[in-house]
């Protein structure tokens, strides 16, 4: 696979995102089925692993520790603090908290080594920046896991170009993490601009549009669980709008010679050697489909075509509902 940038090291164009195997979308696929994945990408050339505190509340570190450490040389590893399950009200159930204090940022990398079974984290996002601590606290604590060398960089999740310039004035950061794909173009206002000033690598999650991009779908039939439930651009309302954009969409996939989901990775890894794609999934076959898109190759007239059906303007509903805007650092349209 041909390789890019995350900050200082060099990795796979395509990585895995690491949430899927146990969070978000439903339940959870079994421990072994987890494993044959991770394995799977490992030998397929994956050399991004990206993980986080807050998927499983511990479980996706847990699986990636559990079967990868001993490959521990072979890869670059990401995760993520500041957003995790707590137990709020002392019944042992927990709910998710964005807690950006330099005490819990700390606190959080230190279970992580143990549930990733390893004594640094190569690239350590703050999932979410927490909007009752300056960014220069977080970031200075994240500052002294590097000097301690329990890290080797720091990475930023869903934050804006102003956000990005303020941490990067308290220590380099490393790579900025957002979701990013045809459907969803909110780094293009400002943060990718801001990265690309700075030298900052530009992690795309998401690339295929929460399996919009992948073709059709019954919304209807997601798990009581799944995230996307609400999500607004997944109500009946607003989905049976966008799936017109969808027969348009897969015959420029046919005209490319590849899949939906492939072309949906192709055009992120298009729109420049700095953006690195990290799909999710919890099959081998679409592992081996997602990777697939580092080989193709788009003409500029398809590109364009690309752009101009599925946009700001053409998708119908927000990405987040409101609660979730609120949490997030991110530009909008």
């Amino acid at each position: 696979m041909q390789q890019r940038q995350l900050g200082p090291f060099s990795v796979g164009a395509i990585g895995l995102g690491c949430m899927n195997i146990c969070h978000a979308y439903g339940a959870p696929v079994s421990e072994a089925d987890a494993e044959r994945l991770l394995l799977a990408a490992l030998d397929q050339g994956v050399t991004h692993f990206d993980t986080a505190a807050l998927y499983g509340f511990g479980a996706s570190e847990t699986m990636v520790g559990k079967v990868l450490s001993s490959q521990r040389s072979k890869f670059t590893l990401a995760s993520k603090c500041g957003m995790q399950g707590v137990d709020v009200n002392g019944d042992g159930k927990l709910v998710r908290v964005i807690d950006g204090r330099p005490a819990t940022l700390k606190a959080t990398c230190e279970a992580a080594l143990k549930r990733l079974q390893t004594d640094v984290i190569d690239l350590y996002y703050l999932h979410r920046w927490d909007k009752q601590v300056p960014i220069e606290d977080s970031v200075g604590a994240l500052a002294d896991l590097v000097r301690e060398g329990k890290i080797r960089s720091i990475g930023l999740s869903e934050v804006s170009a102003a956000t990005l310039r303020r941490a990067h004035a308290v220590h380099p950061i490393a790579a900025v993490q957002t979701e990013y794909s045809l459907w969803t173009r909110n780094p293009e206002i400002a943060v990718l601009g801001a990265c690309r000033e700075l030298g900052v690598s530009f992690v795309a999650f998401s690339p295929v549009a929460r399996g919009f991009l992948c073709g059709p779908m019954d919304v209807s039939a997601f798990d009581a669980k799944d995230i996307r439930r609400a999500m607004p651009r997944f109500t009946a309302e607003n989905y049976a709008r966008n799936a017109r954009l969808l027969p348009a969409y897969t015959e420029l996939a046919r005209e490319a010679g590849c899949t939906p989901a492939q072309l949906a990775i192709a055009w992120l890894l298009h729109q420049g050697p700095d953006i690195l794609p990290i799909p999710g999934t919890t099959r081998i076959d679409h592992l081996s489909e997602n990777l697939g898109a580092a080989d193709v190759k788009l003409s500029d007239d398809l590109l364009a075509r690309l752009d101009a059906l599925i946009n700001p303007g053409t998708v119908h509903g927000d990405r987040y509902n409101e609660q979730s805007n609120r949490e997030v650092d991110t530009e909008t349209f």
